[in-house]
């Protein structure tokens, strides 16, 4: 038999590895360890290999090429840039854990280096890590969510947080405890890498797919087949910034799609009008370069794409953005900047040439988009096209859960449905498959819990970012705040139609402030006090942001409001729908026919 000192580095490496996950998982179930420490282990779990030589050091030969373009050019690389030459963010695992093992944070360039496994150092907000994971889709099992708030509360502060791309993020977690939250995670089946830093960013879908009656196309497939090609393809990481990309199957709940800087959308071409490269079926219209927090949409291409190409696409942008986005200024390093330089026309010109073949550019009288969004069909019961099955769509407000909560929804979806929970891109989530005879149990439940379902209660349209308490660009308590916002409104009204208000801490936008019917993005604000000038947390305040077929950023009414007079204003705004709104319309119907000048004289 052979002895531990018989075997190879890359064999002891793999069984410490597997030492270290067993530990982690023993540890969570109470068990005794097997070996001395869960973090003592220091090797690279790493999915996939390069597939490209790399030319400098360890940078696939894409990345190196394009870095040194630029530096042709007399241009200076951005520290990000030079961090990612010099070192391998997904190499990065042992060092992970030997500082894991040493209680000690990163520092310098390995602060940004170290999100290529999701973990985020939020110094100076708090001294401590957020971990984001990689769910595709938004799915996760009840057993996951069970487990993660298991990892949450033996490693982190007892609560996960619904991110805006229907993802979760464990926060307060201390130096000691990184590697234990990452193997915890992937003894669940979860997964962190490439989740932060200059990567693709969780792969979105439409929250109801395989139970819309309404959707032209399942999309759960595709968002899960893009996550795994990019985690097996070395070269889609260490992107000039971070991307997003997300699937709209054109069913009831939007995915938010034309937010993301490559959207597709499902179509329908009905007749090809004698066009022999066009054949009758489902195809996803392409765009192009969203990114709400600097004001655009992504841009319609008029390209249609096949399914089963969607993929390779995918690939094919990416690529082309690899190669040309900016490396050298951070603020002009998104697709966008590439689109506004180039144009549509040289910017498809590339991808064609990465792809091998044409793309299919249709005019739009060939295909019909249709238009089944219910705003608000990711709160409430509603019915699936299952019969005798509902959906239950669970208000979070301003997207956080306590543990104790994460493992009564796990319990809720285990008991009474079939164990799957949706992540929505609104911080809420859905327990699916539930039999109708179990619903008023499922109510009951989440009442036990705290939670609710009212699609009406301010709360559920609540959207807010981390805030000033775990993130350092923000100026804002915004998830504080949000809550003492609502408190306000829910003391003066009733609402009849429900309305979305989003809070943002800065202008990185991760609470999409700018799509909400009513948006608010934190800003410093000068007043005096004792005859003194002091700075104290104000917002802007947009009016009439919309998603959709038809979207729309929101028009900035009132600027630099001091938190303390927030509440009013906001409530002011809210009188001025009802005193004037025609029968039953929805703030979003009134915000888009309503002069803003009015609204502004409303304050």
């Amino acid at each position: 038999m052979s002895t531990p000192a018989e075997f190879s580095k890359e064999q002891q490496a793999y069984l410490q590895g597997l030492v270290m996950g067993a530990d982690v998982a023993r540890k969570v179930r109470g068990l005794p360890l097997l070996s001395g420490s869960a973090a003592s282990a220091g090797t690279s779990i790493q999915i996939g290999a390069h597939s490209e030589a790399p030319i400098v050091g360890h940078l696939p030969k894409i990345h190196a090429e394009a870095q040194r373009r630029f530096e042709s050019q007399g241009k200076k690389l951005v520290a990000e840039e030079i961090a990612k030459r010099d070192k391998d963010g997904l190499e990065m695992w042992s060092e992970i854990a030997a500082r894991s093992e040493n209680n000690e944070f990163p520092k310098g360039t390995d602060i940004f280096m170290t999100k290529f496994h999701g973990l985020f150092f939020v110094a100076p907000a708090q001294n401590s890590f957020m971990c984001r994971m990689r769910l595709p889709g938004g799915i996760i099992r009840s057993e996951q969510l069970a487990g993660a708030a298991e990892v949450a509360d033996r490693f982190a502060g007892g609560f996960a947080d619904v991110t805006t791309r229907a993802n979760l993020q464990l926060r307060e977690i201390g130096a000691s405890n990184a590697m234990n939250v990452l193997v915890g995670l992937r003894e669940l089946g979860i997964v962190t890498q490439g989740s932060g830093c200059d990567n693709i960013r969780n792969v979105t879908c439409s929250t109801l797919t395989g139970i819309d009656d309404l959707e032209l196309i399942e999309t759960l497939p595709l968002a899960k087949e893009l996550h795994y090609h990019i985690l097996h393809k070395r070269e889609l990481y260490g992107l000039p910034r971070k991307f997003n990309i997300a699937f709209d199957g054109s069913g009831r709940i939007s995915s938010l799609a034309e937010t993301n800087d490559i959207s597709f959308h499902a179509v329908r071409v009905e007749a090809t009008q004698g066009d022999p490269t066009l054949s009758e079926g489902i195809y996803f219209l392409l765009g192009l370069g969203g990114i709400t927090g600097h004001g655009d949409f992504a841009r319609t291409t008029g390209v249609l794409v096949e399914p089963s190409k969607c993929v390779a696409v995918c690939e094919a942008i990416l690529r082309v953005f690899i190669q040309h986005g900016n490396r050298t200024d951070r603020k002009k390093a998104r697709l966008k900047y590439v689109l506004d330089e180039w144009g549509f026309e040289k910017f498809l010109g590339e991808v064609e040439k990465e792809f091998g073949q044409p793309l299919r550019n249709v005019e739009q009288s060939k295909f019909t988009q249709p238009n089944h969004i219910e705003r608000w069909a990711h709160v409430g019961i509603h019915p699936q096209k299952q019969s005798g099955m509902s959906y239950v769509g669970v208000v979070l407000p301003v997207g956080r859960m306590t543990s104790d909560q994460m493992r009564g929804i796990a319990k809720i979806a285990s008991n009474h449905a079939s164990g799957q929970i949706r992540l929505t891109v609104w911080q809420n989530l859905l327990i699916t498959d539930i039999p109708n005879e179990k619903l008023s149990s499922v109510e009951n439940d989440l009442k036990r819990l705290g939670l609710e379902c009212d699609a009406s209660s301010v709360r559920a349209g609540l959207v807010a970012c981390t805030g000033n308490t775990g993130c350092k660009f923000a100026a804002s308590n915004t998830k504080g705040q949000a809550m003492i916002l609502a408190e306000y409104l829910e003391s003066r009204f009733d609402l009849d139609q429900p309305i979305n208000i989003h809070l943002t801490g800065c202008h990185h936008s991760c609470a999409q402030h700018a799509i909400g019917d009513i948006g608010l993005i934190a800003t410093k604000v000068a007043v005096t006090i004792n005859d003194e000038e002091e700075m104290v947390d104000g917002y802007h305040i947009l009016v009439g942001g919309r998603t959709g077929i038809d979207p729309k950023i929101g028009t900035k009414i009132f600027d630099s409001v001091v938190f303390d007079e927030v509440p009013s204003r906001v409530a002011t705004l809210i009188q001025y729908y009802f005193d004037n709104r025609q029968a039953n319309e929805s703030f979003a119907e009134f915000a888009a026919r309503a002069t803003w000048p009015e609204l502004a004289v409303s304050r």
